[in-house]
């Protein structure tokens, strides 16, 4: 159930993004209809051994205006009222930022879902020295960023969610 090493063949082709978008529309689905029971947790990859958390970002589309929900690794940062999630923009090694990290550069005031809550955050991508300290924990969690990161030309966004 690893990934492989090396970034493989077609993962930029049509087929393999409306896969992606197929599986997550089936997981926001299915988190929703349990409250967050279900589908909470990403087990592919590197989350088959170490499950990864998982939230639902909602985003409004910077052109369309139209409201979509996301299904997104993330790490807990700090504790409290002050607690911060922080994600990451990988889609799995593709070659352009993810269309959810362009709709919070225009509108970073959102909500996110995790089990049994919501939360109102503000989004902010992370300076660079913000993202030097945070990587190595993101990498701990899903050992796959690194490979994400290997596969593409970009810099792979990470994106911190603090409470607003």
């Amino acid at each position: 159930m690893d990934m492989p090493e090396e970034r493989p063949a077609g993962l930029d082709s049509p087929w393999a993004v409306r896969a992606i978008k197929l599986m997550s529309r089936v997981q926001v689905r299915v988190f929703r209809l349990t409250g967050g029971r279900v589908g909470n947790m990403w087990r592919v990859g590197a989350g088959w051994r170490k499950p990864v958390p998982t939230l639902l970002l909602d985003h409004v589309g910077r052109k369309s205006g139209t409201r979509f929900t996301t299904p997104l690794l993330y790490l807990r940062d700090g504790s409290g009222a002050e607690e911060r999630l922080v994600v990451v923009g990988s889609q799995g090694g593709l070659p352009h930022h993810p269309q959810w990290y362009r709709n919070l550069l225009a509108s970073p005031d959102t909500t996110v879902h995790l089990p049994r809550e919501a939360r109102r955050v503000h989004a902010r991508v992370a300076g660079p020295e913000e993202r030097a300290a945070l990587w190595p924990r993101l990498v701990d969690l899903y050992a796959d960023f690194e490979k994400y990161a290997r596969w593409t030309d970009r810099e792979i966004p990470v994106v911190v969610l603090e409470p607003r």
